[in-house]
């Protein structure tokens, strides 16, 4: 491939991961980063000294003009993450989420970008997963109220019978409900990459992770994932929260088979569009996951995960992918496995 690859939010959790691999496989990278505060309290130790590095915010036109010019192949990794703190944080999800991708798209396009463009989704776009009933087959349930979470009824009823519903893998096809702002940026990133596809020809494939873990994952942040809450929770001898029954089910995937998937998607020999799951396959429940971390990280007796009850308004209760598609179109199966990965994350530095 001829010109580097651009690599947007190379600086964070999964962008750094994924520049680190481009440039061990042989290829130029242009990396570029906010370094917002919010996602980085000082610049990272880690930047790889191989990549040609640019700071900048991509909401800002000149930037994302500088950024694409010669990219023979897009990387979108720059977004807000989690479910931040309240409604206040609605313009800067939307900010740096739909708004910069839509500076980076009208900047490809300017510069009559003839390259691929991979995109970090996630599975944030399904709401709740894949849902059967034993009467009514697949359903979607709705939103789950607010009495029936502090009544302790997590898991979501028939939205027709009201009995018990079966959850299952969710695939790309499903219908995208997302339930909070974050997973609402997340769908809008989609449709607008899909929009400039339709205009300019250029293959758009959306990487829809699932919840990633890893080296160089965020400190307890309302912008961290749950693995990194826990894993700080741990690292302060306190025991982790586990919010709910602890029984949500969730896709645990290492931050280095993520990057395998977006190098892949990046340099297959003819691009691979569409929307794809980036999964283990392998669902585990939240407090499954908290154990695991525990024995891992040698908690004591008194910092081993605390079952609350708690909820947050926006979250969902299962969410699991098939990862069918990904292995039969772009050739990624996960390898890293789940008790090596909770080990090495661990030990690992969390990043500031």
């Amino acid at each position: 491939m001829e010109g580097a690859i651009l690599v947007t939010g190379a600086a964070g959790f999964v962008g750094s991961h994924v520049v680190d691999l481009l440039v061990e496989r042989g290829h130029g990278v242009r990396a570029v980063d906010a370094l917002l505060p919010a996602a980085h309290r000082e610049q990272p130790d880690y930047l790889n000294p191989e990549a040609e590095w640019l700071e900048g915010d991509l909401r800002d036109a000149a930037v994302a003009e500088r950024a694409v010019e010669g990219a023979a192949a897009v990387c979108h990794q720059a977004a807000m993450v989690g479910l931040g703190v309240d409604l206040g944080d609605l313009p800067e999800y939307v900010g740096n989420n739909d708004y910069a991708t839509a500076q980076l798209l009208r900047a490809l396009a300017a510069g009559g970008f003839a390259g691929r463009l991979v995109l970090a989704s996630s599975m944030v776009v399904y709401g709740e997963g894949r849902y059967a009933c034993p009467e009514h087959g697949v359903v979607a349930p709705g939103p789950r109220m607010a009495a029936d979470l502090d009544a302790g009824r997590f898991e979501p009823p028939c939205p027709r019978c009201g009995r018990p519903l079966e959850p299952g893998t969710v695939p790309e096809d499903a219908a995208l409900d997302p339930r909070n702002v974050y997973a609402a940026t997340k769908v809008a990133q989609e449709h607008l990459c899909a929009a400039y596809s339709r205009e300019t020809g250029v293959p758009v494939t959306a990487l829809r992770y699932h919840n990633v873990y890893g080296p160089r994952m965020p400190r307890d942040t309302p912008y961290a994932g749950v693995a990194s809450i826990f894993r700080s929770a741990f690292a302060a001898g306190r025991a982790p929260r586990v919010f709910e029954d602890g029984g949500q089910r969730r896709d645990f995937v290492h931050v280095r088979d993520v990057a395998r998937a977006n190098v892949l998607a990046l340099t297959a020999p003819e691009p691979v569009p569409g929307a794809f799951n980036v999964a283990s396959g392998t669902p585990r429940t939240v407090l499954e996951m908290a154990r695991a971390l525990a024995a891992a990280c040698g908690a004591p007796p008194e910092a081993e995960p605390r079952v609350t009850g708690e909820w947050r308004a926006g979250d969902v209760r299962h969410v699991v992918a098939s990862p069918e598609l990904a292995a039969t179109r772009l050739g990624f199966r996960a390898q890293e496995d789940f008790a090596a990965g909770m080990e090495e994350f661990a030990a690992a530095p969390l990043r500031d």
